[in-house]
């Protein structure tokens, strides 16, 4: 296993650059582009409404951190500072799938029908290793092109695991009260 780095509130807002450089926002929280060590930048997710004693954060830190795979976005960091929570993941360069497939500006890159077929593979991998591969399946529930990153090769990678669902290897059937995911 690999260490996740836990951080105070202070250093995740040092790493972020003071809320300089905003990635993204959905409806979990806000993403900036962060400094974790001087090798690498991140994405440091603030986590809107958190609520309780934490526990619920950690236990979902732990799974986090034992998730390896080459179509899994990868945790490198965590803030759980009183009320404040933030993940800090790996930055992956080429954004989201979405960017590619939807705007007319694609940074100068086309996506192929081999690479799309390449990224579909992956995701199909990443979906596979969630639910078959990690010590308790993962159902994710919202795997769209907003949450599939892609890395320097167009790697797809899936995130953002803030309506997933942890099961036991031994249930079969898992029960649904509402409607899950977001719109996209």
């Amino acid at each position: 296993m690999l260490s996740v780095n836990r951080c105070t509130h202070y250093y995740v807002k040092r790493i972020r650059n003071q809320f300089k450089y905003k990635l993204g926002e959905g409806a979990h929280g806000t993403v900036f582009k962060g400094k974790l060590s001087s090798d690498f930048f991140d994405a440091v997710k603030v986590l809107n409404n958190s609520k309780g004693n934490g526990e619920e954060f950690i236990h979902e830190v732990g799974t986090m951190s034992h998730i390896h795979h080459v179509n899994v976005v990868r945790l490198v960091g965590f803030c759980a500072d009183g009320f404040i929570r933030a993940l800090v993941y790996e930055l992956l360069p080429n954004g989201s799938l979405q960017s590619f497939i939807s705007s007319a500006d694609t940074k100068g890159c086309n996506l192929f029908w081999d690479k799309l077929q390449d990224i579909a593979l992956g995701i199909a991998k990443g979906a596979e290793y969630l639910y078959h591969g990690c010590d308790r399946r993962i159902l994710h529930f919202d795997i769209k092109p907003r949450t599939v990153l892609l890395d320097y090769n167009f790697t797809p990678k899936l995130s953002d695991f803030g309506l997933a669902k942890l099961c036991s290897k031994d249930q079969s059937l898992v029960s649904m009260t509402k409607a899950r995911g977001t719109t996209g």
